[in-house]
């Protein structure tokens, strides 16, 4: 059966297609629009007209692209920015009226959890490990330790939350970094309790790009996991803090919808990665959306 997911990010909208068997799935189609659905509103619990519009563009993009490849069934998953919305109704009735798709608003531990299922099916969990997904509403972060019961936080500290909350500078100064570490810590509390960890499991996104610009080649098309060591993934994420807009804007390796706010995500992982003393750092190419395929089979 071939079968779609569209994971409706507060950023990005992601979409895949695989042929399910009872074994697993065989990747048909994978790509993603820059929708920028948080902006305007995020913080004020909406979603503004124009994020709709730009919403229904993707999703047009998507369904055509779904029908031309002959899915039979489409899952839509509506993560931070839609479930904490005052009008997602409005929104999720136009979507179903115009293309036939009902959306699934997961709360946060659901994400996490799905989140987890989609990295465990490409990593193998040999040592204590903290997987982190930065997302533009909300950052998942789940603690694994043999013996021990899996630990979920889903904090709302996106990094679409951030670039509308805070008046940053470009680039960011010394008190804007302070500020926002300040924040991390104050709305991510619960992780306190996590105790360290060896590896950071870095869920797709962003970690893409810190590889991308490690290597300066795009990271691989496949379900392999990418290592890379403390001081690798420290060096690229001093350089995007330090960083102007302009130097961003003309980094080969930076896409366009992560060149506005890939300072905020990474001091969000240079945070962890010194909050829980990481050694190495794997990156995995799978996320929501796969863990939404494992439903299926």
């Amino acid at each position: 059966m071939r079968v779609a997911v569209i994971d409706l990010g507060t950023n990005t909208f992601n979409l895949l297609i695989a042929d399910i068997d009872p074994e697993g799935f065989d990747i048909v189609h994978n790509s993603k629009e820059g929708v920028a659905l948080g902006m305007g509103g995020i913080n004020e619990g909406r979603i503004s007209e124009e994020a709709m519009e730009r919403a229904f563009r993707a999703f047009e993009k998507f369904t055509g692209i779904c029908n031309e490849l002959n899915v039979v069934n489409i899952t839509g998953i509506g993560t931070s920015a839609v479930r904490d919305a005052e009008n997602n109704e409005e929104f999720l009735v136009e979507l179903k009226k115009r293309f036939g798709i009902d959306i699934e608003i997961v709360d946060g531990l659901e994400e996490a959890k799905l989140i987890y299922q989609g990295v465990s099916l490409s990593y193998q969990f040999d040592q204590t490990s903290l997987i982190m997904d930065i997302g533009g509403g909300s950052t998942e972060f789940i603690r694994i330790e043999e013996g021990k019961e899996l630990e979920f936080l889903s904090a709302n500290i996106g990094v679409s939350r951030a670039i509308q909350l805070f008046p940053l500078e470009d680039p960011l100064s010394k008190e804007n970094q302070i500020e926002l570490i300040n924040w991390f810590e104050e709305n991510a509390r619960e992780l306190n309790e996590f105790d360290s960890c060896e590896i950071l499991v870095g869920s797709s996104g962003s970690f893409e790009t810190f590889y991308e610009m490690v290597h300066e080649k795009e990271f691989p098309k496949s379900l392999d996991n990418i290592r890379l060591s403390r001081e690798e993934i420290l060096t690229a994420l001093n350089w995007i803090i330090e960083s102007t807009f302009e130097q961003r804007e003309n980094h080969p390796f930076i896409i366009p919808i992560r060149r506005k706010m890939a300072p905020i995500a990474a001091l969000k992982t240079k945070w962890i990665i010194e909050k829980f003393e990481i050694k190495e750092i794997v990156i995995s190419p799978c996320s929501l959306k796969e863990g939404v395929l494992r439903r299926f089979f």
